[in-house]
């Protein structure tokens, strides 16, 4: 192509028209465009276990513990940590061997759980992080720190970070879905906050839109009786209008994300019901993801639905499964969860990989924190309970840019400290935005005069765990 030299000074703003005249033509230009380096990942699918899974009966083997049964745990272990009020004040700390075996699977070797026989069928595109850990000792507080960065509510959470740096690569979705799944069993489910999905700070065009199993997907999704296509365009044009008027008026960047959401609002109208529609699906996709991927709102139908989002440029995917508070009866529990969550994992993992998604994809999975060695109230062979543990969990990823087959990290041989490659919280999410192509520092927003941060003033890439 011939290009003409000038001399011409180009601005910021010549620049800014030229990428919006492009991104016309070519909308996926505009997010490419705004990348800190070449990402290696253009979306997350993050399935987070809300409770916080047992890393000593998924993911962090410890065979030694059969012969320290019912043993108290040692105080030079323990050394002082805080307790949570469910367990501060028992007399003793009695120590609770998994009831459940593991074994290496692949050709890596990673060591996993009975629990997990689907997913332990891609140990080989798994990277495995068995040192993690984090501030917070209570489900509420960890779980805003971990999806927010901020023990305190108010914050931006991590899917509004990737739709504020990273922009939409469908004009016709929101860059961030939120998917809530039931269990199956009865569980002690916490609760969980529209903040986890908020845009906090940030213009609320950038907070995570949940879809539900009801009737209508998305609240308000369908149009009223008396209400046809044509005339809510034409009442939104009016609406639209008055904003623009306002917007004039205040310069209120409120009023333009107001107006973005009903736009957005209108074309979802057309684009929500055939996406949400997993009856398209042939009988061998449901077969694949199991019994429950049939019924609506299970995990296992909201894993086909993430995978249908990722087809269609979706940036940040969402899958909340509750239930993993195992303070007792753990092993009927846990059980129960991994029923709901093993096999439509795998069969994600597997068709993502299959279409050729897995190539730019991160798939997170993990919790909040982690469960005890010792066992919270009555201990017997079979059955146990364990109670909160922040010092060290386990967190897989898969695909886009991180190492297959490859275990990082170590703990100790009660699973309650760390002893090799600690990775925090703001770790993990500087890695992620990294693999995005977002560089965390750089990824800021000015609020009452600070640059805020998903990672705060912490984090650090873990390269150990990049391919």
């Amino acid at each position: 192509m011939n290009t003409v030299p000038s001399t011409a000074p180009f601005g910021r703003r010549d620049w800014l028209k030229t990428l919006a005249f492009a991104s016309l033509a070519d909308p996926g230009l505009l997010s490419a465009a705004t990348t800190h380096f070449a990402p290696r990942a253009r979306r997350i699918i993050y399935l987070t276990q809300a409770g916080a899974p047992s890393q000593i009966e998924l993911f962090d083997p410890k065979p030694g513990l059969e012969s320290r049964f019912d043993q108290d745990l040692p105080d030079s272990v323990r050394n002082g940590q805080r307790l949570t009020g469910m367990t501060a004040g028992q007399k003793r700390f009695p120590i609770a061997p998994s009831v459940f075996k593991f074994q290496p699977r692949g050709q890596s070797g990673m060591w996993l759980s009975e629990l997990l026989p689907h997913t332990a069928g891609f140990a080989d595109d798994l990277c495995l992080i068995r040192s993690m850990h984090t501030e917070a000792i209570n489900h509420d507080p960890a779980m805003t720190l971990l999806q927010t960065g901020h023990q305190i509510g108010g914050r931006p959470s991590f899917g509004s970070w990737v739709s504020y740096g990273l922009g939409s690569e469908n004009s016709d979705l929101p860059a961030f879905v939120a998917l809530i799944s039931r269990p199956s069993g009865p569980t002690n489910a916490q609760p969980l906050h529209e903040r986890m999905w908020g845009s906090g700070f940030l213009p609320s065009k950038y907070q995570g839109v949940r879809m539900s199993s009801g009737a209508d997907p998305v609240l308000f999704l369908s149009n009223p009786p008396g209400i046809n296509t044509s005339r809510r365009r034409a009442m939104l044009d009016d609406v639209v209008a008055l904003n623009r008027l306002k917007l004039a008026d205040s310069h209120d960047p409120e009023i333009q994300a107001r107006i973005d959401q009903y736009e957005m609002a209108f074309r979802m109208q057309a684009a929500v019901p055939e996406l949400a529609d997993l009856s398209r699906e042939p009988a061998h996709i449901h077969e694949r993801y199991g019994p429950e991927s049939r019924k609506p709102g299970t995990f296992a139908a909201n894993c086909i639905l993430a995978r249908r989002l990722a087809e269609r440029g979706v940036r940040f995917i969402q899958l909340y499964h509750r239930g993993w508070d195992q303070h007792n009866n753990l092993p009927g529990g846990i059980k129960s969860q991994c029923h709901d969550t093993d096999q439509p994992t795998a069969a994600l993992l597997g068709e993502l990989k299959e279409r050729g998604l897995l190539d730019d994809t991160l798939v997170i999975w993990g919790g909040e924190f982690g469960r005890t060695v010792y066992s919270q109230g009555v201990l017997s062979r079979d059955n146990y309970g364990r109670d909160h543990h922040p010092r060290c969990f386990s967190v897989w990823m898969a695909g886009a840019g991180v190492r297959k087959g490859h275990v990082h990290g170590e703990t100790d041989d009660f699973s309650y400290n760390i002893i090799k490659d600690p990775v925090a919280v703001h770790d993990l999410n500087a890695t992620a935005l990294h693999l995005l192509g977002l560089e965390h520092t750089r990824l800021t927003y000015r609020f009452q005069g600070r640059d805020y941060r998903l990672t705060d003033i912490h984090g650090e890439i873990v390269k150990g765990i990049l391919a």
